[in-house]
């Protein structure tokens, strides 16, 4: 009998994690696009969003909620060049999201295979795809060619950022990996130096950008009635999301198999795809949806044919960024950021 018992707790804990990640990933692109919407700062966004998750873990590791590594200078200097590269990863995706719809976002986010693949082959010396492998890459190859032809929204500063955005965020996935599993970061150590290292670096986004100037002209114009409700809740949301993501993708990577753990990671795009067009008018006209749906294909057909292949450039057991995904990514442990 208590064996019955354990296993059913069990199992509900299972599923409560696994529901908290999908909701947590899904919705993560949504509330950023709704934040920055609503607080047209992104490097502003991206600081208070560090400092969320930062702060978060360095409370939880008081309270011994959960361990992370002490911060040290001399780790922090080799973790810089890794910090700078998620930095730029996060802040392309944030513009990218500010100048674009979540579609767009979605469709770039799924080429990511396409170019680690060339990336890998090329620059690591990995075998050259498979066959099934090459035809998945050709599926997102397609779809996004063909959401881009038909794209109403298309503006070059958009598609502009969504390329920066791409290649900062493949270097992440080739480069970066490879660099931090030397230092020997626990999950929690790599969140904790990765936004704390960004914050740090913010100041000198926010001064090469210009968007200083922004900020104090907004406030200098708002004769003292400068707090927005509805910005402060978007931030607040999209800060709070940033952190949980981290928490929940790191405890059901760790309840689930790597296998459960991507398909969830691929049906969270299509439950952000459905909440996106659900809620608001932000979205892609209906052949765009198809082509978007089909590059998430291709990428769900990808990884069908990387699982078992040890040299395989995956996403999935690599602690990386803010889903923010960053879909979803700041510093997250897991996927946040899935193909």
């Amino acid at each position: 009998m208590s064996s019955i018992r354990l296993d059913s707790k069990q199992y509900f804990t299972t599923s409560g994690l696994v529901i908290g990640y999908a909701l947590c990933s899904s919705l993560l692109a949504v509330i950023n696009k709704f934040a920055i919407t609503k607080f047209n700062y992104p490097g502003l966004l991206t600081a208070l969003q560090y400092l969320t998750s930062a702060v978060g873990v360095w409370v939880l590791g008081k309270l011994g909620f959960l361990h992370h590594d002490p911060f040290i200078y001399a780790t922090a200097k080799k973790f810089l060049p890794a910090a700078f590269v998620f930095y730029l990863a996060i802040f392309t995706n944030t513009n990218l999201l500010r100048h674009a719809n979540v579609d767009t976002f979605i469709v770039f986010r799924s080429c990511t295979p396409l170019l680690v693949a060339i990336a890998d082959t090329a620059f690591r010396h990995q075998p050259c795809p498979s066959k099934l492998t090459f035809g998945s890459l050709l599926i997102i190859l397609g779809g996004a060619v063909g959401y881009v032809a038909t794209d109403s929204a298309f503006t070059l500063t958009a598609y502009s950022w969504a390329f920066a955005y791409l290649v900062t965020i493949t270097t992440e996935m080739v480069y970066i990996k490879h660099m931090v599993t030397n230092l020997g970061l626990n999950t929690w150590g790599f969140v904790l130096y990765n936004n704390l290292i960004s914050l740090i670096l913010a100041p000198a986004f926010w001064f090469i950008t210009g968007e200083y100037v922004d900020v104090f002209s907004a406030l200098g114009s708002s004769k003292g009635d400068w707090f927005q409700y509805d910005a402060f809740y978007a931030v607040s949301l999209s800060c709070v999301f940033g952190f949980l993501i981290s928490f929940f993708g790191f405890a059901a990577r760790k309840a689930i198999s790597a296998t459960a753990f991507t398909v969830t990671g691929v049906v969270n795009k299509f439950l952000t795809v459905a909440i996106n067009v659900v809620i608001w008018d932000k979205h892609a006209n209906p052949f765009g949806l198809v082509c978007l749906l089909f590059t998430i294909s291709g990428g769900v057909l990808y990884q069908q044919s990387v699982s078992g292949v040890g040299s395989a450039p995956s996403t999935a057991d690599k602690p990386t960024g803010n889903d923010n995904d960053p879909e979803d990514n700041r510093g997250k442990p897991g996927k946040l950021s899935s193909v």
